[in-house]
C-alpha cells in the first residue's frame, strides 16, 4: 500500500507541476501573438480629392483618398481601367509597382478597401476588381464584368499585388483572401516574385493574367 501511494503522490506532483508550467507559458504565448483584423475606407468620390488625370483620355481621373496609418490610396483611372496605388502620398503612391499594374480589358475596382492590421499597423489591403469578359456579352452586347479579390501588400518594402482569388470559382474567396494577406504578403519580393492565384481558377483571374 506505502508503494502504490507514494506512486500516486508522484503522479499527483507531476501533474500538478505540469499543470503550473502550462499555465506559465500560456501569457507568454498571447502576449507574443499578433491581433489582426480588418479596418475598411472608402474610395468613392465624395470620399475623396478628385482631379483630372490630363492625359487626353476623356473622363480620365485620379482620385487620392484617405486610408490608415498615414497612408493614401490613389487610383489613377484612364481609357476605362484603373491602377491602383498606396503610399504615405500622391507622389510615393505614384512610383510604386501597383501604380503601373493594370489588366488588358475594362476593369475598374469597387469603392471599399479592406485594411489588414496587425497590432494596429497596415500590412496588407484587399479589394474586388471586376473585370470585363468580352467573350461573354449580355442580351445588349456589353461585355459582363468577372468578379476577383486582388491582395496588395504594403510598406515596409514595395507596393505591389501579391495574390489573385475568383470570387465566382471560390465561395470562400474573402477568407482565401485574407489568409494571403496575412501569410504570404509580408514574405513576398515585388522585384521577383510572382503573383499568386489562390482557390479555384476562374474566369476572372484568366482575364486579370492574361496580357
Amino acid at each position: 500500500m506505502n508503494r502504490v501511494c507514494c506512486f500516486q503522490s508522484l503522479v499527483a506532483t507531476a501533474v500538478a507541476l505540469g499543470a503550473v508550467f502550462l499555465i506559465g507559458c500560456v501569457p507568454f504565448s498571447m502576449a507574443n501573438a499578433e491581433t489582426i483584423d480588418s479596418i475598411y475606407t472608402s474610395t468613392a468620390p465624395k470620399d475623396c480629392k478628385v482631379t483630372s488625370a490630363e492625359n487626353g483620355v476623356d473622363r480620365s481621373t485620379i482620385r487620392v483618398c484617405p486610408g490608415k496609418a498615414g497612408f493614401i490610396v490613389l487610383v489613377n483611372e484612364g481609357d476605362l481601367r484603373e491602377t491602383v496605388s498606396v503610399g504615405r502620398n500622391r507622389k510615393a503612391a505614384e512610383e510604386e509597382p501597383a501604380a503601373k499594374t493594370w489588366f488588358g480589358p475594362f476593369s475598374w475596382t469597387t469603392e471599399t478597401v479592406e485594411w489588414r492590421m496587425a497590432d494596429g499597423r497596415p500590412f496588407a489591403v484587399l479589394q474586388r476588381w471586376r473585370i470585363d469578359d468580352n467573350d461573354d456579352e449580355d442580351q445588349d452586347g456589353r461585355p459582363k464584368a468577372k468578379p476577383m479579390l486582388a491582395v496588395t501588400r504594403l510598406l515596409p518594402g514595395a507596393v505591389c499585388h501579391v495574390a489573385y482569388v475568383d470570387v465566382v470559382a471560390n465561395p470562400n474567396a474573402s477568407e482565401l483572401a485574407r489568409k494571403a494577406a496575412d501569410e504570404l504578403v509580408r514574405g513576398f519580393d515585388c522585384s521577383k516574385d510572382m503573383v499568386k492565384v489562390l482557390g479555384k481558377n476562374g474566369r476572372a483571374v484568366e482575364l486579370a493574367v492574361r496580357r
